[in-house]
């Protein structure tokens, strides 16, 4: 099995060249191909297989390519006492087709069927460890992403009023037409959920049942991302529209709530995974701005520090006897030096540190928020969510490399592992040098931005503020747990009660409904006058025909005196 994962992995960085070249040859001759495949024609409707191959879908596979070569080679050394390893690869190498049908697919159909497949592998690699923590975690997150699923149907089906589902046809001539529209709002209705986005965002943390290297793949470049990269293509039918105000009040409320449920949370995957949440929200933000270039820029830089995160993570949990507690751990840079260095690089590029990954996307993205005109709400939003960002991850850090070791006390690390390390290690040489590198591509002829001292400074401040916030909640957590009351604690720490709203709140009146049903229908009357109280009947009268034919020779005897009493009786009386 060890071969079989390294000939993945060295096919898919060979296919990572391969795209990487074929971008650079599009970029630099400002070229589109497209592939078509009439497959059916009927009447005025045809039904085509479209392949789009353009700078954003060739560097977007690239990009899932080399994120998924690193996790599958991982994956050989962290999942090397399974089983089923088997199994668990050809799902990753299922989910990570998906996404590349869906990323190189300008036509609805062939959307659906990169779209359903990531929501289905997402559920086979969810429940993967076959127990009841994973049956639920599953079922929320293939059931919320159905509707997205519900609503990309419906969009294909109003398309076919057009003759086509070749949507980047109608894109530039019908820009303005209301029917199109339609398809407009079905497919952010779509990538909502699938962007985990208020009030889908319950499914996200508990996806982390999932093993780490799918919460690797999932978190950073497939699953998450899509939503995103669906609106990216749709964008232009939302030019001029009150829409996108909507869509940044949704991203800008879902990106503040997870960085304050972020900084009281526990759970190493689930800090990470409302990172990504906080992340998702941001990318939005931008997009809902206008600048749907610049939301791609980041999608792509924050893809490759949050796949170290989560590999680091995983090689964490590995190393601490699968405990995810970080209040147990502290201490790992004594023990562990070389992942917490890589840690420390993703946790630092997620921040904005300059110069790596993180900082070209961030840094701009607030200088452009800077530029643009919006209330004080949403400027409020941003950059107190950039705070919390910065928090979160500074509470992280101390958690992790200088608290007290907190575990058993005779226990012993190994972060000897070649493989993971190797792995960890081309990602995080992506995470140092893969956001400049993006914005020379992306950005070779770089506007002029004008601001106030004040203003340039203002980020620096909400930065100081967030890592004076980060190092407070580390110092004072059972205190702020004591000032805020119980139930408002909760109520930050719990995604702000959106899992009781969006899951409980809909589904528990139904169950407890469902039971009383089963109580007084499957288990009672039915029960008794039904299918059991036939069985009970005829097994009644089996037994009495069985008596009745083993005694067979003294009831002959007994019916025979009997008759011949009843005629003596007779004779008498008459």
């Amino acid at each position: 099995m060890n071969s079989l994962c390294i000939l993945l992995m060295v096919y898919l960085l060979s296919l990572v060249f391969f795209f990487f070249f074929f971008f650079l040859c599009i970029l630099y001759n400002n070229m589109v191909y497209i592939v078509e495949w009439e497959v059916v024609s009927l009447n005025s409707l045809k039904f085509e297989m479209l392949l789009l191959f353009d700078w954003m879908s060739l560097l977007f596979v690239s990009f899932v390519l080399l994120i998924s070569s690193m996790v599958i080679y991982y994956s050989m050394s962290y999942m090397s006492g399974d089983y089923n390893l088997n199994r668990f690869i050809l799902l990753v190498l299922l989910f990570v087709v998906s996404m590349l049908l869906l990323i190189v697919s300008p036509n609805l159909v062939s959307i659906l069927l990169g779209w359903d497949g990531l929501g289905l592998v997402s559920y086979c690699l969810i429940i993967y460890y076959q127990n009841v923590n994973s049956y639920n975690c599953g079922m929320l997150t293939v059931l919320s992403n159905r509707v997205g699923d519900v609503m990309i149907l419906m969009g294909i089906v109003w398309m076919s009023n057009f003759g086509s589902w070749n949507f980047m046809f109608y894109l530039n001539y019908l820009i303005n037409d209301s029917s199109l529209l339609v398809v407009g709002v079905l497919m952010i209705l779509a990538a909502i959920t699938k962007s985990a986005q208020i009030p889908f965002s319950s499914w996200l943390p508990a996806a982390m049942a999932a093993p780490t290297p799918v919460s690797a793949l999932v978190h950073s470049s497939t699953l998450v991302t899509a939503g995103v990269y669906l609106m990216i293509r749709f964008y232009d039918l939302f030019l001029g529209t009150n829409i996108l105000l909507f869509l940044l009040f949704l991203a800008s409320v879902t990106m503040f709530m997870a960085g304050v449920s972020a900084n009281f949370e526990f759970d190493l995957k689930k800090i990470i995974a409302l990172s990504t949440l906080s992340q998702l929200g941001l990318m939005i933000s931008i997009l809902s701005l206008g600048f749907k270039n610049l939301a791609f820029f980041h999608l792509l830089t924050h893809a490759l520090f949050k796949s170290m995160l989560f590999l680091c993570s995983g090689m964490i949990i590995h190393s601490m006897g699968n405990n995810q507690d970080i209040r147990y751990m502290g201490g790992l840079v004594s023990y562990m030096p070389l992942l917490c260095i890589n840690f420390n690089v993703g946790n630092l590029a997620l921040m904005g540190f300059p110069f790596l990954a993180g900082f070209y996307s961030k840094d701009l993205i607030l200088e452009v928020c800077l530029m643009s005109s919006f209330n004080y709400l949403m400027f409020f939003m941003f950059f107190v969510s950039i705070g919390l960002t910065v928090s979160y991850s500074f509470r992280l850090f101390y958690y992790l490399m200088f608290s007290n070791f907190n575990f058993k006390s005779l226990f012993i690390f190994h972060e000897n592992d070649d493989v993971m390390n190797l792995s960890i290690f081309v990602l995080s040489m992506m995470s140092i040098v893969g956001g400049a590198m993006l914005s020379w591509f992306m950005f070779p002829l770089l506007d002029v931005i004008f601001l106030s001292l004040v203003m340039k400074l203002m980020v620096y401040f909400f930065i100081g503020f967030g890592i004076l916030a980060g190092v407070l909640i580390f110092k004072y957590n059972y205190m702020l747990n004591y000032l805020f009351v119980n139930s408002l604690f909760y109520f930050l720490s719990l995604m702000w009660f959106l899992p009781n709203f969006s899951t409980f709140g809909i589904n528990l009146g139904v169950l407890m409904y469902k039971n009383k049903l089963f109580k007084s229908l499957d288990m009672g009357w039915i029960e008794m006058l039904g299918g059991q109280g036939m069985m009970d009947f005829i097994t009644k009268g089996s037994y009495l025909m069985l008596n009745y034919q083993i005694n067979y020779l003294k009831i002959y005897l007994f019916i025979f005196l009997f008759f011949n009493f009843l005629l003596l009786f007779w004779f008498l009386l008459f």
